[in-house]
């Protein structure tokens, strides 16, 4: 029975690169009895601590990835999470073997052999998965190439502009580096361009859909040297319509509301203010919320904030103009009740023989009447001055009578009254609609195509 399960165990176990050099017949955690003879002689004399070619040139490194998902993209934390296939491929001679075929080995041997020091620079975690065992690939074929493949799932940082948010298109990077080899030792390069790169065409995100993407070779360039690198780039396009349905509607609703106020009637204060206030609230609502799920503190004025801008401005103008026709509707009526009684005085003078006499003092502006025909005229007209020698010639031309005082108290309040204040509404229900479906053809033009 033993014999039988050392048999199994030997055929389980294929593997084709091996570990640093050991002395006697042992490899690492595995013996002679553990390998085939074909990986025992290539393990022979071999050293992991020497790279492929050392002292003959640099080892060059295909890479190719499988993009699987990419799970989150986070605007606050300006990052995305992404689970990828790495598949990396080099030439190593120690490890050539007769014939044609390839050989695949047991991810747990990775330790035995020679693998590049590939990582994430940009990666603010990253982890390999390891159920039920680490998700490891080797493949060694017969002319010493050897295929090394992983599942990673990394957390990787993204600069983005949100300028125009939620119309933003924004361009993400994977790069790859070396850590330790530099270009005089391993050389990177995409194994077939941007064909390198597959499943970001079928991928399906939540808020974006991948516009396009492109690889490219570069070099990173530290203190330390200059190290080979690889960078992938892929822009994202976000969704708007959510944000048009969660926001935007929203938003031009309440600015449809608020001209409401202007077909209800100046006198009914209680409603037009309600309406005005509970839209100017709810909107100031609308804004906080459009910001949850951004950075707190940032130097972007996106177009998301201008847009509720503009909403807001127009809400609270809609407040705004009810109060000032109502103001002028106040106005306009005290003034009516001022020359109605300066009528009614003038009235109950002629029906008494008296001429009905104003006089302006200067720091109150009142107006008196005489109340009777017996007084002296020299006590009566006093207009300008009180001690005048004029006076009887501007009684007989009756410059201070009451014709006269409505028409300079007309002129006077001509600049801060407005004849009609209906006219206010009537006015602001084409102006507001007209100046809102302006602005927003400006703003959709210029977020939109610029």
């Amino acid at each position: 029975m033993s014999a039988l399960l050392h048999t199994l165990l030997t055929l389980c176990l294929t593997f084709t690169q091996g570990g640093c050099t050991y002395s006697g017949n042992h490899w690492g955690e595995w013996s002679d009895s553990q390998l085939q003879p074909t990986i025992q002689k290539l393990m022979k004399g071999y050293n992991r601590y020497l790279r492929p070619n050392f002292n003959e040139g640099p080892v060059e490194i295909g890479m190719s990835l499988d993009i699987a998902s990419i799970d989150a993209i986070s605007e606050i934390n300006m990052d995305y999470t992404a689970t990828i296939f790495l598949r990396q491929r080099w030439r190593d001679s120690r490890l050539v073997f007769p014939g044609n075929e390839s050989v695949s080995v047991d991810g747990r041997l990775v330790s035995l052999l020679w693998v590049p020091d590939t990582f994430i620079p940009d990666s603010k975690r990253s982890f390999l998965h390891d159920v039920t065992v680490e998700n490891r690939l080797i493949r060694i074929f017969s002319n010493g190439t050897v295929l090394y493949a992983l599942r990673i799932t990394a957390t990787i940082a993204c600069n983005m502009d949100l300028t125009k948010y939620p119309m933003d298109r924004q361009v993400c990077t994977l790069q790859l580096e070396s850590w330790g080899y530099n270009l005089q030792d391993v050389v990177f390069y995409w194994t077939r361009g941007n064909d390198s790169v597959k499943g970001l065409d079928i991928l399906r995100l939540a808020q974006y859909s991948v516009e396009s993407y492109y690889t490219s070779v570069s070099e990173a360039v530290y203190e330390t040297g200059q190290y080979p690198k690889l960078v992938l780039h892929f822009a994202l396009r976000r969704n708007v319509l959510f944000f048009i349905l969660e926001t935007y509607v929203p938003s031009i609703l309440l600015v449809v509301l608020s001209w409401v106020s202007f077909w209800i009637s100046q006198s009914s204060v209680p409603a037009r203010t309600c309406i005005g206030v509970t839209t100017v609230l709810t909107m100031t609502t609308l804004m906080m919320g459009a910001r949850t799920s951004l950075p707190n503190a940032n130097c972007f004025i996106k177009a998301i904030d201008v847009y509720l801008g503009i909403c807001f401005t127009f809400i609270f103008g809609a407040l705004v103009e009810y109060a000032c026709a109502h103001f002028y509707t106040m106005q306009n009526q005290t003034i009516e009740e001022l020359h109605r009684e300066l009528l009614r005085d003038f009235n109950e003078s002629n029906r008494h023989g008296s001429i009905p006499i104003v006089r302006f003092l200067q720091p109150k502006h009142t107006v008196q009447m005489s109340s009777t025909a017996e007084e002296p005229l020299e006590q009566a007209v006093d207009c300008d001055t009180r001690n005048h020698a004029g006076a009887r010639e501007k009684l007989s031309d009756q410059g201070c009578g009451l014709s006269s005082v409505r028409s300079a108290s007309r002129r006077a309040a001509a600049a801060f009254t407005v004849e009609n204040p209906h006219n206010i509404d009537r006015h602001s229900r084409t102006a507001f609609p007209m100046a809102f479906l302006c602005v927003n053809i400006l703003y959709w033009l210029y977020y939109l195509f610029l």
